[in-house]
């Protein structure tokens, strides 16, 4: 399939792609993912979490091992289906928020940092 991204929940998203989401990524780390892609266009990427309010459940330091782990698995998945790491997006304005922490999220795999 040729995908053109990825796109970023937050697990309070009333609407994750309509049917669900692909990849689920833990505050610990951990990933679960769904039997099957759901959308011919992009992948969903649901972080667990709010982070549509401020708190200590957006405080990206509570949050680097979720933000790690989604950052090896957009790079696996990119050379997995030949898409740049850089296409990510949020769903929308309000999900995955406004304090959601996309300067934590390392995924850029020319500077060897993962």
């Amino acid at each position: 399939m040729d995908y053109k991204g990825f796109i970023l929940h937050h697990s309070r998203c009333t609407s994750i792609n309509g049917k669900g989401f692909d990849f689920w990524v833990a505050k610990d780390g951990a990933i679960y993912a769904a039997p099957l892609l759901t959308d011919p266009e992009h992948i969903h990427i649901c972080l667990e979490g709010d982070y549509g309010m401020a708190g200590p459940l957006t405080d990206p330091r509570g949050c680097s091992g979720q933000l790690f782990a989604a950052g090896k698995l957009i790079l696996e998945l990119s050379a997995r289906y030949r898409i740049s790491p850089l296409l990510v997006e949020a769903h929308d304005d309000s999900c995955p928020g406004a304090y959601f922490p996309w300067n934590e999220l390392v995924i850029y795999p020319a500077d060897g940092y993962h």
